[in-house]
Order: structure tokens, then sequence, then C-alpha cells
């Protein structure tokens, strides 16, 4: 009876050691898989990162755009520089402002031609038919706009004037005849006061227009160097 009762005991012990060995094996496996789980989540956040250079910042796309009878192109209903200002916007996700003139161009691509002329040895400021009110809040304000004889249309110039720029960087781009800028670029900040310019981009207007898919990877290949993308 002493010894049956002995072979039970000795049986009961090594089953609860079996039991106990189980729990912490258990244990630990539910631990390491919640340490990949925690580290799978840290690897997704970083990859979903915003790039350093815009973390923090509040970003505006504001550009001068016209439709119409246009070079190159006949008559469009969608402006060549809002094409490009649309790219810039959902690759950086920045708030859009489209400048207007209180008194609009002529649609006529010839008339337009004169009327932008006269403003320029004008060295004119057309009116604007609204402002950015919350310009204060932008850290950095994409700004485009299409060549007008050799330069930025005189709106772009009363844009610039009206905001304090201090603190602010400005990243220029354009539609033209070619893949070019203005060249006068580096002037921007005599006009928008205390701005930073940062690298611009010119492209053509009539390729933005009737082969936008063209365009788009150069676009983002320009935002991905100046850090604004990934």
């Amino acid at each position: 009876m002493k010894k049956l009762f002995m072979v039970i005991l000795f049986l009961t012990v090594v089953m609860l050691f079996a039991a106990c060995g189980s729990r912490v094996e258990n244990s630990n496996a539910s631990d390491r898989k919640a340490a990949i789980s925690t580290q799978g989540s840290s690897t997704g956040s970083a990859q979903a990162a915003v790039p350093e250079k815009v973390q923090g910042k509040k970003i505006l796309v504001a550009y001068f755009s016209r439709i119409g009878e246009n070079y190159a192109v006949g008559n469009i209903s969608k402006g060549n520089t809002h094409i490009v200002a649309d790219m810039i916007a959902e690759a950086t996700g920045a708030d859009m402002f489209e400048i207007k003139t209180v008194k609009p161009y002529p649609e006529s691509y010839k008339e337009c031609t004169e009327v932008a002329k006269k403003e320029l040895a004008d060295n004119a400021r057309p009116d604007l038919a609204a402002k950015v009110e919350n310009m204060k809040d932008y850290d950095v304000i994409f700004l485009g706009y299409p060549i007008w004889w050799s330069d930025m249309p005189m709106a772009i110039y009363s844009f610039m004037e009206s905001y304090d720029f201090n603190g602010k960087s400005i990243v220029p781009f354009c539609t033209s005849a070619g893949d070019v800028l203005t060249g006068k670029e580096s002037s921007i900040p005599n006009y928008a006061k205390g701005a930073k310019v940062l690298q611009g981009l010119g492209i053509e207007g009539k390729r933005a227009q009737e082969n936008p898919d063209s365009v788009s990877p150069q676009v983002k290949q320009w935002l991905e160097k100046l850090g604004f993308v990934q």
C-alpha cells in the first residue's frame, strides 16, 4: 500500500512540473510574439514617416495660371501651371491657392500677350481678387506661374509684395515653351521680403497639358531632391 502511495505521489509531482514548464514556455512565446508585434509596428511607423524637411511644416502651393487660348495648345479649360500645381500639392499634401486678378486677362492669346507686355513695361501691379488669409501659418510656399515675356507675370509681383515672407521658403515653378525657368528667380527676395528661395523647376506647358504622365515623374524627382517627398 505504501509502495502504491509513493508511485502516485511521484506521478503527481512530475505532472505538476510539466504543467508549470508549459505555462512558462507559453508565457515566453507570448512575450516573443508581443516583441515581434511591437518591432513590426515601429518599422511600419518609420516607413510611413514624412521627410524631416516637411515634419511640422505647413506647405502652400500658390499658382497663377491662365485658361483660354494658349501658346501651342489651343483653347484649354485648365491652365498648364495649374496642372503642375496639382501634382505638387498631391505629392506633398499641401494646401492650394489660385492667384487671380480682379480684371481677367483676355482669352485671346494675342490680346493677352499685348496686355502682359504693357504691364511689364509699366512695371504694373494688377489688383488681386483674393488674399491668403492665414499666410503667417505657412512655412513653405511653392509659387507657380507661366513665363510671360521672359519674366514672371506682374500678378506674381503683386502676390509677393502682399505678404511678409520672413522665415519662409519659396519654391518657384513655371510653365513655358520649354523646360526652363525665367532666370530671374534669384530676385524673388527683393519682392517677397525675407524669403529664402529654393531650387525651382521649369516645365514645358505643352507637355504638361498634353502628356502629364511624362511630367509627373520629373516633378516627383525634383521634390525628392529637395527633400519634400520620399
